[in-house]
């Protein structure tokens, strides 16, 4: 049974210079994108009761209050559904959050990305520190006891000292998760055709990384899974769903979604979504051998438990360690026997695509 939601809210003011996500500025489309939205829900959602709902974009908090109220009324929840909505520091205030908090969102997560003002700037992020500061302490004091900053680390003329000074000011604030996430400048976004001066190389990129996990771990801090830490019993509900290769549906333009054995994606642009908000793009049947390498892919980024051997041996009818013997003793160095199967170490974390490869060809 389906029991995750994930819902794309596609609006921005202006594009971070790093961002290839899909989003528009066409905030005059917002109200025939909801009701969009609402037709895509009520076709395909069975009211399964909830675990999980999820507000990603783009910039969810674009939304007013009662237009998330209006979709969150969709669905099926209860007291122990976990609400996450994704927030842009400068565009939320006491009593925006106070009355998201009062319609049942129970969990945000705001895109810092760096506590210093000179990198936001040249990234073209449209908020400043002291508002980050500022909206967490207003979720603390309003309530919220689930709070999440996202940082990325390499960016222009960021040194390792000033990226552990982000975290150190992270702790410092109390909050409950952290995720990281390395710049990666991929085409159709800003960087790609401006090049900034001073990136970090991969070297020191990957020093950030460990860095990272050293102090975050020193500090209670549970690293769970590749690019996600948080205090005990403050994992991500709806993320720990994907990588746990359960069902989940995907609502909104260019939302991705599992269900039945099918994947799907949605339409690409607003106008298109609005225009067939029921019909997806893209389809595709998942064969055994499809079910079995996301199962290792998604199962190798918990970091804590891995992929889970025995599970895969009774799904799949395989002898996982026989089947890739070869593989677990090339890369041995890089990855740690847990009581369930086998996962990263931190090192094996920063070269996982080049030995996953492996285990899909």
């Amino acid at each position: 049974m389906v029991k995750s939601v994930y819902i794309h809210i596609p609006f921005c003011k202006s594009k971070c210079h790093y961002c290839s996500f899909v989003s528009f500025p066409a905030l005059e489309l917002k109200k025939d994108y909801i009701k969009a939205l609402e037709k895509e829900i009520n076709y395909n959602y069975e009211n399964e009761l909830l675990s999980t709902l999820y507000f990603g974009g783009g910039t969810p908090s674009l939304l007013t209050s009662d237009e998330f109220e209006k979709i969150i009324n969709h669905f099926n929840i209860n007291n122990k559904t976990e609400i996450t909505t994704e927030l842009n520091p400068e565009s939320v205030n006491y009593e925006y959050i106070r009355k998201l908090y009062e319609i049942g969102i129970n969990r945000i997560s705001l895109g810092c990305q760096t506590f210093d003002d000179k990198i936001l700037k040249l990234i073209n992020r449209r908020h400043n520190s002291s508002q980050v500061i500022q909206a967490v302490k207003a979720a603390q004091d309003i309530g919220f006891k689930n709070i999440s900053l996202d940082f990325i680390y390499g960016l222009p003329d960021q040194t390792i000292e000033m990226f552990i000074y982000d975290l150190k000011k992270a702790v410092e604030l109390g909050i409950q998760h952290i995720s990281l996430y390395g710049l990666s400048i991929e085409s159709g976004c800003y960087f790609s055709s401006h090049i900034p001066k001073n990136l970090p190389d991969d070297d020191k990129q990957a020093d950030m990384y460990l860095e990272a996990v050293e102090f975050l771990t020193s500090k209670g801090f549970e690293h769970y899974e590749i690019s996600n830490f948080s205090q005990a019993n403050y994992n991500s509900k709806h993320n720990l769903n994907y990588w746990n290769n359960e069902e989940y549906y995907g609502f909104g333009v260019s939302a991705h979604g599992y269900k039945n054995g099918i994947r799907y994606g949605n339409k690409e642009t607003i106008k298109d979504y609005i225009d067939n908000p029921i019909e997806h793009n893209v389809t595709k049947c998942e064969t055994l051998q499809d079910k079995l390498e996301e199962e290792i892919f998604l199962g190798f980024r918990k970091i804590i438990e891995g992929v889970n051997v025995d599970k895969i041996n009774s799904k799949y009818s395989i002898d996982f360690e026989n089947k890739y013997k070869n593989i677990l003793l090339k890369y041995s160095q890089f990855l740690r026997k847990t009581p369930q199967g086998y996962a990263f170490t931190p090192k094996g974390a920063l070269i996982s695509n080049t030995i996953l490869a492996e285990f899909l060809a």
